[in-house]
């Protein structure tokens, strides 16, 4: 097989384990939502939310940063990985402390004396998250995404057991705190297992100040980008109250749950894919754009049908003392399949190396995001919504314009990519809602049971007039025709036997070969694959 048959062969199969894995996190969230919704009063949704507003800025430091700079680089060696694994520990480190010395600050804001407590017991998941960056992103740069996905898996089972079983016996929101630490506990331990790479001596190697300014470029992006996309939690928390901001998060995960399963996870292996195309200008143009095509059939598609079934899925999952955040939910429908094809931009700035570029994007982004934040406060949550929902929209276009410049691509072939699927959806959810909202009685079922067969009659119906849409647009069968072939071909094949831990590495060598990195994480460190 040809090296970019291999790349493409790895990177689909990649994707496959990522999407499975996504599937199954998701169930776990979506149990563990209906279990703690029940056990849980809004307040302590609140509460905790008003601290995972900045802590998850904190706790994302090596997350977003050394991640990429260890999938886009060409080759790494022992001494310069280690560099970069003590800086992001000493930084994770000291960012846990003095999180936890402004939780007091943080209670002032809010008028919650218990929001100090929360920040205290949150501020451990910073450090404890610092502590797998580099031995998850050497897996994930091997392209050992089933053994990573399973991680995750594990990971999450466990804080959601650790959640619920404290919410049983009472614990309030500390059941909530319980389950954010041992989420990346769970996930350290498990990267450690797998990836037996030790980190040497701090010393002088040359790349550690270039990687270093990347991932400063690529975490100041993502940093300024949160800002923008959680100043909606601080005005409602600061403006309306923990209530309403139980409310509102609980609308605004279902919003962002599609963005934290699909899109995110596959950020990773779309970058680490698209980075052996960078000198070969046809192939990486013919595999992204085929990549960002089958984001937007999926996200189009799903987006579309959230938007029809957000409330029930709200009342079936939450229980009917929910009703509010399921109203909040129709404002931010319509902008969740507009929103997974926006994220794919990231690719390119990624895998061209041009965070930067990526950086300069996201402030302007970042302020006019913020600025329809302070407009729609006045309406309340549902405004907040909207706004989320229009920013997506307003930004698509620019956005693939200025990603793709770099790398010599217009914005016609990005619209060619993903209109049919956008008309598709549009018009397979207008019929769809039209057909079911004139039913009377299919409307007034009450309870679980009528809000569950609304999402499977809704679903059904959508999705078949969805596929009968891009059939239509498409003149024939040949983008599902291609869309089985690679669902064919992202089945996992053997997923657990790519659990086996790797060897430890030798600490003296230089690691560039492909026989000498495949001893360090199945290649994680050295030449990629």
């Amino acid at each position: 097989m040809s090296a970019i048959g291999e790349v493409r062969q790895l990177a689909v199969r990649g994707a496959g384990a990522t999407v499975f894995s996504a599937g199954v996190t998701l169930a776990v969230q979506i149990l563990a939502t209906v279990v703690l919704a029940r056990l849980l009063t809004p307040k302590d949704f609140g509460l905790v939310a008003m601290v995972t507003t900045f802590s998850l800025l904190l706790t994302n430091f090596g997350l977003n940063g050394f991640t990429e700079a260890v999938l886009q680089r060409e080759k790494i060696d022992h001494a310069l990985a280690s560099n970069l694994f003590w800086i992001n520990l000493a930084t994770g480190a000291l960012l846990s402390i003095g999180f936890a010395a402004a939780g007091s600050l943080l209670a002032r804001f809010y008028r919650e004396p218990a929001v100090a407590h929360v920040a205290v017991g949150v501020s451990f998941s910073i450090f404890i998250t610092s502590t797998s960056v580099f031995h998850l992103a050497l897996l994930k740069r091997a392209m050992r995404f089933g053994a990573v996905s399973v991680n995750d898996i594990i990971a999450r089972f466990v804080s959601v057991a650790v959640s619920i079983i404290l919410g049983l016996t009472g614990w309030g929101y500390w059941a909530l705190v319980a389950g954010a630490i041992a989420l990346p506990l769970s996930q350290s331990l498990g990267a450690w297992y797998l990836c037996r790479w030790v980190p040497g001596v701090p010393r002088r190697a040359a790349g550690t100040g270039s990687m270093l300014r990347f991932a400063l470029n690529v975490y100041s992006r993502f940093g300024v980008n949160y800002f923008a996309r959680n100043t909606d939690n601080l005005l409602i928390g600061w403006r309306f109250g923990s209530y309403s901001l139980g409310f509102y998060k609980r609308a605004y995960d279902l919003f962002a749950m599609p963005a934290s399963q699909i899109a995110a996870p596959l950020a990773n292996v779309a970058v680490s894919a698209l980075s052996r195309f960078k000198g070969d200008a046809i192939q990486y143009r013919r595999h992204l754009l085929g990549a960002i095509a089958l984001m937007a059939f999926v996200a189009m598609g799903l987006g579309a049908d959230l938007t029809l079934t957000g409330k029930d899925v709200i009342r079936l999952v939450l229980g009917a003392k929910w009703g509010e955040a399921g109203r909040i939910f129709t404002f931010f429908g319509p902008g969740i399949g507009i929103m997974l094809v926006y994220y794919t931009q990231s690719w390119i700035h990624l895998s061209a190396g041009r965070a930067d570029r990526w950086l300069r994007w996201s402030i302007m982004e970042s302020v006019f995001t913020g600025l329809l934040f302070v407009i729609a406060l006045p309406w309340g949550p549902a405004g907040i919504a909207f706004a989320w929902t229009a920013a997506f929209w307003i930004f698509l276009i620019p956005g693939f314009w200025y990603a793709g410049k770099p790398v010599g691509i217009g914005i016609a072939p990005f619209v060619a990519a993903i209109w049919r699927y956008v008309v598709a959806s549009l018009l397979a959810g207008g019929v769809s809602a039209v057909i079911t909202r004139g039913r009377a009685g299919f409307i007034a079922m009450a309870g679980a049971s009528g809000a569950l067969t609304r999402i499977v009659i809704v679903s059904a119906l959508f999705w078949a007039l969805y596929l009968i849409a891009v059939v239509l647009l498409y003149r024939g069968y040949s983008s599902l025709l291609h869309l089985a072939g690679l669902l064919k071909e992202m089945l996992p094949q053997s997923l657990l036997s790519r659990l086996y831990p790797a060897d430890a590495v030798n600490q003296n060598q230089d690691l560039t070969s492909r026989d000498c990195a495949e001893e360090a994480c199945g290649n994680s460190v050295g030449t990629p694959t």
